[in-house]
């Protein structure tokens, strides 16, 4: 019994085996997973290369289901379809439109659902959520950087958790948040937001989407070569190196993103590598290294098998019936064994390609590290880190851009400088054709480039502008255009033209240091040198001087005239021997005829006119020097500095004399001065001398370059003149603006002076030394501005063309240029010899007036002697002819009164005193007569002898 009862086993062992064997066969060697997954997706070829790399016990069975996931029935069905064939767990994707459905039917049937997609906010233990959120690691993020005013781009996908947090933080804090739903945007309007947050200077951005659209996003941005320098983007993906930013990076960008996969860690090298090699014989293209959303769908499966090996290690009876049942159950049926395999999933600890692996109790990854990435011109580098318990790290250290530009060598390189055909600045050769690259151009500009390429140490190819244009923002599409839109959007690395500084131009492009100084000017047409006038002797002093002076010296005139007739001291007096010596020309002592009582009494009559003639001797005669006549000839003589023959001789004249000098001596002194350099200096009348004029009139149309800063300072302007004008200038018709400098020079001069150009000051002094040498600069400079050599923003050249352009000035290198292009090589004559008013010799045109003067007042004097001798002659004819009738009558008289012997001695002309009286008074002889008298003196002769 001892043999047989020691041969037998005891029961309490029997019954371990039993229940051991018992165990062992409980639990299915093979897991049926299922697989809700888009048609050719990523994550699907990686669940494939996870399940093929997952080789321990037991071994997870795909049943696997391609599906539209934004179609609720399509995904109803196939979960059902899943459900019903005994899947112990379903990894998969999901988008908005299904992911409520999704979590309705986990939870009800109590079905595991391991996903790669965005995170959503549940309490639905049996979701497990293999992507981290977002929502700290962004906040960290924005509080580092102090970001209080930004725009925030999502995706209705993903980005409305995080959408949610962040309106609520702005406010908390008073943030200004511009929110933009990409949903629902075309690519149309998606770049007209664009231009309207360049325009509204909103230049920090967050993009929070899936990788693809992220992608076409980044591509489109950098489809529109805009400069990117002052923009900061943080992208809210987790997927930082999966990013395409070839395209991108070219328009130098501050981007910030995080980063979940450690691609330096040695298992995500070897792993990547294996995915690399997987199944690729039937590929046409190799594959691209695993996404950040490949590498959470090889840690959900990897995860799912340790969960599973979990429950085998520790007995837990999964088992399924055969039978699983209807979904769509009313009441639903749940999984009894799902609670068992929740719990395994969510209590998975372990290290998987996207870090530390571990889940709260709703299903949400915890404990976890993101890296924080920035995008440099050399590509994505990391700059930080963040986890739940320090927050986000700063481990970035930061060099200066210059030190940037000679450790990477990108002087090395052969930049693209932009330039356009404008002279004197770029010229093409006359034998261009003859030569290649930069050998083909010359100028201002052309040598600056070889000069500040020379300093800087850098090679450079110089190519023109396509659209012609400096640079300008279109109004409507806000894009720019010309040499500042190559810069903006990354076409050209350097702008050397005579591009002015601007606002708007400094804050999408930079300037170094004024190489030009100058302002806007007015050239016109120079108009024809003015011909001297008859009477140009008279331009000295203004016609209303002139008039002035005539009027004065009428005034002074009878001013003296009236002094002197009121004053005593004029009046002088005079004896009669005096008075005697001028009978011949005083009227006052004519002999008058003889009376009928004088004829009668020859004796009496006698002795009558003895006594008159005593008397009158005895009383002086007063007389006076300035009638009108003499008062005008004195003003006359003392305006023309000869004086004259009489002077006044009261105070009061001396007075009126003595100021009349004075101003004779001031208005003479003034004109002299003048006159010389009136006769001897060509003067050019020009309609326009200054913005006013040109405000003030409409006959001179005026305009400037169409897209240009000449342009937009007007447009700018708020001085009244300035929108004036440009009131005018924009509503003109025809259009007034010209689409380059060539077509506004030509317009001036084909215009016949009807048309003003308004261009930079150094342009239009060029232009004036040009032949046909027809244009001139009117006026002085509308503002003060300069030209630089322009960067785009961030430039590494930035720092070292400046200081190039520096040295250059202060070696007067850059003055050296200007006389040399300006002046040395203008075909007018030098600067200061080309003059607007130029001296030379007196013609005599510029006197002819005084000439005619003279002769006018020779003929003048002839004509006044021929009338005053016309004037005389008959007034002395009609005093003789008085003197002859008075004589005839005396002689009958007396031969009536002494009878006829009187008669006979009358007769022989010894007729006492009357015959003496009268011969007295006849003149001696005919021939010494007047002229016109001869005449009467021969009837006078004929009648004494009768």
């Amino acid at each position: 019994m001892r043999l047989r009862g020691s041969a037998s086993p005891p029961l309490p062992a029997l019954l371990l085996l039993l229940l051991l064997l018992c165990g062992g066969t409980s639990f299915p060697s093979n897991i049926n997973i299922g697989g809700l997954f888009p048609p050719g997706s990523h994550e699907y070829e990686v669940f494939r290369f996870a399940l093929a790399q997952q080789q321990e016990v037991p071994k997870l069975v795909p049943q696997v289901d391609m599906v539209d996931t934004g179609s609720s029935f399509a995904m109803t069905y196939a979960f059902c379809s899943q459900f019903s064939k005994g899947v112990y767990a379903i990894m998969g994707m999901y988008d908005r439109r299904t992911v409520n459905m999704l979590m309705s039917f986990c939870s009800s049937l109590h079905v595991c659902f391991v996903t790669p997609s965005f995170p959503v906010r549940t309490n639905n233990q049996f979701v497990l959520q293999m992507r981290p959120e977002l929502q700290e690691p962004l906040m960290a993020l924005l509080d580092h950087f102090y970001w209080t005013r930004f725009v925030y781009m999502y995706s209705s996908n993903s980005g409305l958790s995080v959408l949610q947090r962040i309106l609520d933080t702005a406010a908390e804090r008073s943030w200004q948040v511009t929110t933009v739903n990409l949903d629902s945007l075309t690519e149309a309007g998606f770049i007209k937001l664009l231009a309207d947050l360049d325009y509204k200077k909103e230049f920090q951005v967050i993009l929070d989407c899936e990788l693809e659209r992220l992608n076409s996003i980044l591509n489109l941005i950098a489809a529109q070569k805009r400069n990117l320098k002052n923009y900061h983007y943080i992208i809210a993906n987790l997927g930082f190196l999966d990013f395409n930013f070839t395209e991108f990076q070219k328009l130098a960008p501050n981007v910030t993103g995080f980063q979940l996969v450690n691609q330096s860690d040695a298992n995500v090298e070897k792993v990547d590598q294996a995915w690399l090699e997987f199944d690729n014989k039937d590929l046409k293209l190799p594959r691209r290294r695993l996404k950040y959303t490949g590498a959470l769908t090889y840690d959900g499966v990897m995860v799912m098998a340790t969960a599973f090996q979990n429950l085998r290690r520790q007995r837990i009876d999964i088992s399924r019936r055969g039978n699983a049942g209807e979904c769509l159950a009313n009441p639903p049926a749940p999984w009894g064994q799902g609670i068992d395999i929740q719990r395994a999933l969510q209590q998975v600890r372990m290290e998987g390609l996207t870090g530390h692996i571990q889940f709260d109790e709703r299903g949400h990854r915890t404990n976890y590290t993101l890296s924080v990435m920035e995008l440099m011109h050399t590509g994505p580098r990391q700059i930080g880190y963040w986890n739940e318990k320090r927050g986000y790290v700063n481990t970035a250290t930061y060099k200066p851009a210059l030190d940037e530009f000679y450790i990477y060598g990108l002087q090395n390189r052969t930049y693209i400088v932009t330039t356009i055909l404008e002279a004197p600045y770029m010229m093409l050769k006359k034998n261009h054709e003859q030569f290649t690259g930069n050998d083909k151009y010359e100028g201002y500009c052309a040598e600056l480039a070889s000069e500040i390429a020379k300093h800087v140490g850098f090679t450079y190819k110089l190519q023109l502008v396509g659209d012609g244009k400096y640079g300008a923002r279109d109004a409507d599409t806000k894009k720019w255009n010309g040499m500042v839109g190559e810069l903006v959007y990354g076409k050209a690395d350097v702008a050397v033209a005579p591009l002015t500084i601007t606002l708007v131009r400094e804050q999408v492009i930079d300037f170094t240091k004024p190489f030009m100084s100058l302002g806007i000017s007015i050239m016109i047409k120079k108009p024809t040198k003015s011909k001297p006038g008859v009477f140009s002797f008279l331009d000295p002093l203004a016609y209303e001087i002139w008039m002035c002076i005539v009027f004065a010296y009428i005034g002074v005139s009878v001013v003296l005239f009236l002094v002197s007739r009121f004053s005593p001291y004029e009046w002088k007096g005079e004896e009669s021997d005096d008075e005697d010596e001028t009978v011949p020309s005083s009227t006052s002592h004519r002999t008058q005829p003889l009376t009928t009582s004088e004829l009668t009494h020859p004796s009496g009559y006698s002795q009558a006119q003895n006594q008159n003639q005593q008397k009158d001797k005895e009383t002086p005669e007063y007389t006076n020097d300035f009638g009108i006549f003499n008062s005008l000839w004195f003003s006359l003589g003392a305006f023309m500095q000869q004086g004259c023959d009489i002077s006044p001789r009261s105070l009061s004249g001396r007075i009126v004399g003595g100021v009349w000098w004075f101003f004779t001596l001031i208005i003479i002194s003034s004109y002299t001065a003048n006159l010389a350099a009136f006769l001897t200096v060509e003067r050019m009348v020009s309609p326009i001398e200054s913005a006013e004029d040109l405000a003030k009139q409409t006959e001179i149309a005026y305009g400037t370059l169409d897209g240009g800063s000449t342009k937009e300072f007007f447009r700018r302007s708020k001085i009244a003149v300035f929108e004036k004008m440009w009131s005018y200038m924009r509503s003109a018709d025809p259009s007034v603006f010209v689409k380059s400098t060539t077509d506004g020079v030509s317009r001036v001069r084909k215009s016949k002076g009807k048309y003003a150009y308004l261009l930079e000051s150094s342009m239009n002094e060029y232009i004036e030394q040009r032949k046909p040498c027809d244009t001139m600069k009117v006026g002085g400079n509308l503002d003060s501005k300069g030209y630089g050599v322009a960067t785009p923003k961030g430039s590494p050249l930035r720092i070292p063309v400046n200081l190039a352009v520096l040295k250059l000035n202060e070696q007067a290198v850059l003055d050296k240029l200007k006389n040399k292009w300006w002046y040395d090589k203008g075909e007018c004559g030098h600067k200061d010899s080309n003059r607007k008013d130029k001296t030379s010799a007196l013609s005599l045109s510029n006197v002819a007036g005084v000439f005619y003067i003279l002769i006018g007042g020779l003929g003048l004097a002839m004509l006044v002697a021929l009338v005053e001798f016309c004037y005389k002659s008959r007034i002395e004819s009609r005093r003789m002819k008085e003197l002859i009738d008075a004589a005839m009558m005396s002689t009958s008289l007396g031969g009536m009164a002494v009878g006829g012997g009187a008669a006979a001695t009358g007769g022989l002309g010894i007729g006492g005193e009357n015959g003496r009286v009268v011969a007295h008074d006849f003149p001696k002889s005919g021939a010494q007569g007047l002229p016109c008298m001869s005449k009467a003196s021969g009837l006078g002769l004929s009648s004494t002898g009768m």
